[in-house]
């Protein structure tokens, strides 16, 4: 396939709201901003090369893009986990095309999240047996969907807002549960009316939906290259597994089911696997 030819078809999916397969040309407006914080995201230059190398970090495939303004050098695009530890130096992987392999590393620096008391239905809190199955099942699907690294690249790493409403709980928040601490929040909620539209925040595939326990209805899409959004909360679905959908494309309805205080949306942001702060993708 020629040069010319792929242009006009990457240009066309573009046109359509759809990511192009091929790797992605990144511009500074469509980057996250960054954030080399756990939870957060790095930015991480890779040099020059003549083909677009292969870069994990974690043993997780991340996102590799054409360095804005400068053909043939390249940048990944790396989530960061909650967990990783600021006194120790992270390590990517890269291989580069010829088959040779080299590692980067890049430091972290520290960040406090806030804490949250919460009281919910003792049931979402002390599992009874049949619960603490059905999440344990839950949980190993959903690991699954998260994994996921398919090689189309994403249009943007740019979100719009899946709803109208304000921020009423940030990411990476300290969360205790009925006076038991719990996982930090992997999400931010936005408060919203039940009933009101949940919209993809980028073009993507419906990668899943399912009613889970903590997390009640949800859509997760798949925008590319390990680069996943989730809507959690939902009242109803109104999209199917593999259906493709457009920024804007109208997903669900706002909803109070699973693990709720109250009806808003919870919306999650993935990178390689891993759960980092929607804000960053958000446009200011």
């Amino acid at each position: 396939m020629t040069s010319i030819v792929r242009r006009r078809i990457a240009l066309a999916s573009l046109a359509a709201g759809v990511a192009s397969p091929w790797p992605a040309r990144a511009s500074l407006a469509s980057l996250p901003r960054l954030a080399e914080v756990p939870g957060g995201v790095a930015i991480v230059d890779l040099g020059a090369a003549a083909l677009r190398p292969s870069v994990t970090f974690g043993g997780r495939r991340v996102i590799v893009m054409s360095k804005p303004q400068r053909e043939g050098f390249w940048i990944a695009i790396v989530g960061i986990g909650l967990s990783a530890d600021p006194n120790e130096r992270q390590t990517l992987t890269v291989q580069d095309s010829d088959g040779a392999t080299r590692e980067i590393g890049f430091a972290l620096k520290r960040k406090s999240y806030a804490q949250q008391r919460l009281t919910v239905a003792p049931r979402h809190v002390d599992l009874s047996p049949e619960d603490l199955a059905r999440y344990e099942r839950e949980s190993v699907h959903l690991a699954g969907v998260w994994g996921r690294y398919t090689l189309r690249a994403p249009a943007t790493l740019l979100l719009a807002k899946p709803v109208d409403g304000r921020r009423s709980s940030s990411f990476g928040l300290r969360r205790i549960f009925n006076g038991e601490e719990r996982n930090p929040h992997s999400g931010m909620d936005i408060a919203a009316s039940a009933g009101m539209p949940v919209v993809a925040a980028a073009a993507g595939t419906v990668a899943d939906t399912g009613d889970y326990f903590f997390n009640g209805n949800t859509v997760i899409v798949d925008h590319g290259q390990g680069f996943l959004t989730m809507y959690c909360h939902l009242s109803a679905i109104e999209t199917t597994r593999g259906a493709l959908v457009n920024a804007g494309t109208q997903i669900g309805r706002v909803g109070a089911t699973g693990r709720v205080t109250g009806a808003h949306l919870h919306f999650g942001v993935y990178l390689n696997a891993t759960p980092v702060d929607p804000a960053l993708f958000l446009a200011r």
